[in-house]
């Protein structure tokens, strides 16, 4: 795949990022070192090597979960800019 600048601006949309014209010279060289990498990666023999799921064998050790209330609605709710009685207020961000 051939990194150009329409991609890297494309790339850059869908990541909600905003590119000035010199990072975008700079990302198209660092996408295609990237997918540069990615082709020798594919190049290597591994018929013979088992899929690996988990990075070790050792079983996580959990603490009890255990119910408690550490602070009171009150004191969570207390340097919340807005806020009722029981609830944190934000802005809404999805429209339907």
């Amino acid at each position: 795949m051939i990194i150009d600048k329409e991609t890297v601006e494309k790339v850059a949309n869908l990541a909600r990022l905003e590119l000035a014209e010199d990072e975008k010279e700079a990302m198209i060289k660092d996408m295609s070192k990237i997918l540069d990498f990615m082709a020798k990666l594919n190049e290597i023999d591994t018929s013979g090597v088992e899929p690996l799921v988990y990075m070790t064998n050792e079983v996580n050790v959990l603490r009890e979960d255990v119910v408690k209330q550490t602070i009171t609605t009150e004191e969570g709710l207390k340097n919340a800019p807005k806020h009722n009685d029981d609830y944190f207020l934000v802005a809404k961000v999805i429209d339907k």
